[in-house]
């Protein structure tokens, strides 16, 4: 353990930080690990899953509180939390209720634009998820997103349409 602290450098600092942007997350993170930075597969997919994760976590235990709070403060962030809710329990309700915790592993493990691990949080925040229950589905799903844009970015999957 103590030998890993000081293998850390700014490769891994960096690949840490670009995996908790919503917008990158580790769809991001992980190609430029590999690619830009030279890290090895294992430590590069290690930094940005923790990475992609910890935001998560936070946004899981916290959202709600904060989305109570700016609704009751603030009638643009209440109309527009209500057009989110409505919207999004509109467009997903259903698969939600049938596959409640794995539907939410596999809306964050599909290695597409808005379906990581942010919009995970925030699916399970308006789909009343358990915050145990989403952080683990969130978890799992960015596990598995990471060996899939892994495994595209390495060639060993090759996907026509990309």
């Amino acid at each position: 353990m103590h030998d890993f602290f000081f293998q850390i450098g700014i490769a891994e600092i960096k690949t840490f930080f670009i995996a908790m942007l919503p917008i990158f997350e580790i769809r991001g993170a992980l190609p430029i690990a590999l690619t830009r930075f030279g890290l090895s597969f294992w430590p590069a997919y290690s930094w940005s899953v923790i990475g992609n994760i910890v935001p998560a976590i936070f946004l899981v235990l916290f959202l709600e509180k904060i989305a109570a709070y700016l609704s009751s403060h603030n009638y643009w962030f209440n109309r527009f939390f209500a057009w989110l809710f409505e919207r999004t329990r509109r467009r997903h309700f259903r698969h939600f209720e049938t596959w409640g915790s794995l539907a939410l592993a596999i809306f964050v493990a599909i290695p597409l634009p808005l379906t990581g691990a942010w919009s995970g949080a925030v699916a399970a925040f308006i789909f009343g998820i358990l915050p145990k229950h989403a952080i683990l589905s969130i978890a799992a799903g960015v596990l598995i997103a990471g060996l899939i844009v892994g495994a595209i970015t390495l060639g060993v999957l090759n996907l026509p349409f990309i």
